[in-house]
């Protein structure tokens, strides 16, 4: 596939996400023509920034959660983000024209499995929960009148209820193998994550034909897979 030309001399910056989503994402990278340096492969480098094969086009690597912060902000024009961090800041300066068919997984209110058969969330009137996510799952309650007292934890998720921060989280599940391993169950399904193509809008305004093509790239690559 053909990569689409540079309307300008100053490079884009792709924003990709570390970890699992990374993994994923490769294939997809590699059909739309970009091939990072090799220092991007190295486990042991520190490196956060990276040339490609484009001379053009430039990735940087960073959190999940962050990838949408640098691409809101215009640090970079171009990235990969799972709908659950678009849902929880909802920046008006992304624009998230496509899903890429990646990082399924789902986000999950989960509470230890002695409480199961006794709790009935139907009757929740109010709830404390642990999660990196507190905008969206105060909207999820409130959409069924459920208050939702929120404590914002950046991870070990699990560890509050053991340890008695609250009986209740709500997190990002795959397999749910962390959730039985910390004695969890899942009770209730908030949203499907999945990550999406996301772009700076005011770089799709003054680039249009440059971020434009690579917006079309991509969706060549998801269909073709």
């Amino acid at each position: 596939m053909s990569s689409p030309t540079p309307a300008g001399s100053d490079a884009l910056v792709l924003a990709v996400p570390k970890g699992r989503i990374l993994d994923e994402l490769r294939p997809l990278l590699d059909r739309v023509g970009i091939r990072p340096e090799p220092a991007f492969d190295d486990p042991g480098s520190r490196q956060l920034r990276f040339s490609t094969n484009l001379p053009h086009i430039e990735i940087i690597r960073v959190r999940s959660f962050d990838v949408a912060t640098f691409v809101a902000f215009g640090g970079a024009h171009l990235g990969v983000a799972g709908n659950d961090v678009l849902m929880e800041f909802d920046f008006p300066e992304i624009y998230a024209p496509l899903d890429l068919g990646i990082g399924h997984c789902r986000l999950s209110v989960a509470e230890p499995g002695e409480m199961v058969e006794r709790d009935d969330p139907a009757r929740w009137s109010h709830v404390r929960v642990a999660t990196k996510y507190p905008e969206v799952t105060r909207r999820h309650f409130a959409a069924r009148g459920v208050q939702a007292e929120c404590i914002k934890l950046n991870g070990a998720m699990e560890l509050a209820p053991v340890l008695g921060l609250c009986r209740r989280i709500v997190d990002l599940v795959s397999t749910g193998s962390t959730l039985r391993a910390n004695g969890l169950v899942e009770v209730e399904h908030v949203a499907d994550v999945t990550s999406r193509l996301v772009v700076n809008r005011a770089a799709l305004k003054t680039r249009p034909e440059e971020v434009g093509g690579w917006v079309d790239a991509f969706r060549d690559a998801v269909h073709a897979a």
